[in-house]
């Protein structure tokens, strides 16, 4: 009797940890298949701001006395940004997608006439049997052969080619064509009783924008200085992939957002992946969101991304690529500082983990450059696409200038403060200007 009782106790708890066992086991299998089936697939080059409040404004004295900087409490949802400035190297893949777009339509189509994204479908696959024959083409009969029968109306003409693959596409033939709805448009006619009575193509705007950097950026901003080599390679060259892109304007980098938006697959390096395009749409980061995301989560009014007044270290070395004297473009450590943009990442990153938030080249926002400031205090921005078919109209309308964030390598320290407010207009490319892209996605379900 003892010796059954003894048994039984024995299995008691062998039996009662076998089924927790089970118990847990099955449900780590669950919860894991949940987590897939629910997880959104972000950007793993992103970094992820928490939503805030904060004071936007001057952190310092404004030194031009200009008084367009007033302090003022604001929030801002959660989003994702580019922990660098685009690069020329993933700005290339945007090149990249519309060029084999207009060889796909051309050597199989047999058309130069550019649909809207929406209804432009691509074979992948056709396009890397495509560029593969293109590459082959060593002949003189092999490439006569192309240029008559299919690629002649993209490729760079020999009049205007001074040396190169014969095969060279025109920059000024890249064009990406899209369309979107004016949600704030739409917003603005309807009412809560009624809600939209316009139909909806009413409110669809269609955009055309030649997507080739302006190269010749580096001699126009600086007349007298030697910056042929720039103007060849800085885009183009290998050497040049991890450094910011320049030469963008603001219209180019807002359709650069909307291209990542609809083809994250082809950004990846992975065209035609469906299951990889990102959950989400990107866009230039509003004003205000630019400068919540510089002070990188800093408890203190802060001038600088890095969190302290000061832009030098102990040792004297620049905590940014920026101009620290007149004529004095290294700082005095030319290992480190570059008299142009250095590559990404060359300076430590923020309390957020992003670089560059200060100096190496300013950034374009969506926010129209207002004297005044923003007048919400919720997710505040104002925008404002001034329309380009009238060129004369496009340069005196003032919602034209939009702000441009965190100064360059040819500005002082002043400029490269979280808070500094400077614009650009929006049609204009320069060697000082670049950008970076915001994520917004939908909650965790």
């Amino acid at each position: 009797m003892v010796k059954n009782l003894k048994i039984a106790k024995l299995k008691f708890p062998l039996m009662l940890l076998t089924v927790l066992l089970s118990s847990l086991l099955f449900f780590a299998f669950e919860s894991k298949s949940v987590l897939r089936n629910t997880k959104l697939r972000t950007d793993a080059q992103m970094a992820y701001i928490p939503g805030g409040s904060y004071y936007m404004g001057a952190s310092d004295e404004q030194i031009d006395n200009s008084l367009m900087n007033h302090k003022k409490l604001v929030s801002v949802s959660s989003f994702w940004m580019d922990k660098t400035e685009i690069t020329n190297e993933q700005y290339r893949r945007f090149v990249g997608y519309v060029a084999d777009s207009l060889k796909y339509l051309n050597y199989y189509l047999k058309t130069t006439n550019i649909p809207d994204e929406d209804t432009l479908k691509v074979d992948w696959g056709k396009v890397a049997t495509m560029n593969k024959f293109i590459a082959n083409a060593k002949t003189q009969k092999d490439i006569e052969g192309l240029l008559s029968s299919r690629l002649t109306e993209v490729v760079l003409q020999q009049p205007n080619r001074l040396k190169g693959h014969p095969l060279q596409l025109d920059p000024n033939k890249m064009i990406y064509s899209y369309t979107f709805v004016d949600l704030k448009k739409a917003a603005e006619l309807s009412n809560s009783n009624k809600g939209l009575k316009n139909e909806k193509r009413l409110f669809k705007i269609k955009k055309e924008v030649a997507i080739y950097p302006d190269s010749l950026v580096w001699g126009r901003d600086f007349s007298y200085s030697e910056n042929d080599p720039l103007m060849i390679m800085y885009f183009s060259h290998k050497s040049y992939n991890d450094y910011p892109v320049v030469g963008v304007s603001w219209k180019q980098a807002t359709a650069f957002c909307h291209w990542r938006t609809e083809h994250s697959d082809y950004y990846q390096g992975r065209p035609g992946k469906k299951d990889l395009l990102i959950d989400g749409v990107y866009r230039l980061p509003s004003e205000a969101e630019w400068e919540y995301a510089a002070r990188g989560n800093s408890k203190i009014n802060a001038m600088f991304p890095w969190g302290a007044p000061y832009a030098r270290t102990r040792e004297g070395r620049l905590m940014a690529n920026f101009k620290p004297g007149r004529g004095d473009y290294f700082g005095g450590d030319t290992k480190v500082d570059g008299i142009t943009p250095v590559k990404v990442k060359s300076y430590t990153e923020n309390g957020f983990g992003l670089y560059d938030m200060a100096g190496n080249v300013a950034e374009w926002t969506s926010t129209v450059y207002d004297e005044a400031g923003g007048p919400s205090d919720f997710n505040p921005n104002y925008q404002y696409d001034v329309d380009d078919k009238d060129e004369l109209k496009e340069k005196r309308d003032p919602r034209a200038r939009k702000s441009i964030r965190g100064g360059s390598w040819k500005d002082n320290a002043y400029n490269c403060q979280v808070s500094t407010r400077n614009f650009e207009y929006q049609f204009n490319a320069k060697s000082y200007i670049g950008f970076r892209c915001v994520l917004y996605t939908t909650p965790k379900y």
